[in-house]
């Protein structure tokens, strides 16, 4: 299956836009393996001003909801130790950080990582943050319902672009745990 870039004028396989990634992006499109090609990750650019979620479906077609997911950095503590994780869910939903996360990382306390610590320990750009190219050492849990798209639009490192990802792509990643239930109403 091919990626719907119908909405998007500027759309390329990812490995042909490597110089508009950030770095790990880069680096985990050049690496990439998996049951999924490389090149059926495609790349769109858009305007930096259009990153946030609710401001890219305005502008490209409110149907874009269905198939868009959040990235966001999450920090797990017990005792004296933090772990950083990413959780990757439907942009109609919210991370169940108390819950589902909490429990899955084995920390007395889950919260929202900073957007210093998220982005110092990604090298990505807050609002772009993205499950392609995260720390090896990270969980990545992801949501079933994620996995379960054909296409999944999502953050490309930086606030300008996005990355189309076929939704099975999400369990190959890197340290993925797909979970049900991480992404609540």
């Amino acid at each position: 299956m091919h990626a719907p870039i119908g909405h998007f004028e500027h759309a390329a396989p990812a490995p042909d836009r490597l110089d508009e990634l950030t770095r790990p992006v880069a680096d985990a499109v050049r690496a990439w393996h998996g049951s999924v090609p490389a090149d059926q990750i495609v790349y769109v650019d858009t305007d930096p001003e259009w990153a946030d979620t609710a401001t890219f479906v305005e502008r490209y077609g409110q149907e874009l909801l269905e198939q868009a997911a959040n990235c966001v950095v999450v920090a797990g503590k017990r005792g004296g130790e933090t772990m950083l994780a990413a959780c990757v869910v439907l942009s109609t939903t919210r991370v169940d950080v108390n819950g589902v996360v909490r429990r899955q990382l084995g920390a007395r306390k889950a919260s929202f990582a900073s957007m210093d610590t998220a982005t110092g320990e990604t090298g990505m750009e807050y609002g772009g943050i993205t499950p392609v190219g995260l720390p090896a050492d990270w969980p990545v849990l992801v949501d079933s319902a994620v996995v379960d798209l054909p296409y999944v639009l999502v953050g490309s490192g930086r606030r300008r672009g996005k990355l189309l990802v076929p939704g099975k792509a999400f369990a190959e990643l890197p340290g993925a745990v797909v979970l049900e239930g991480l992404g609540v109403a």
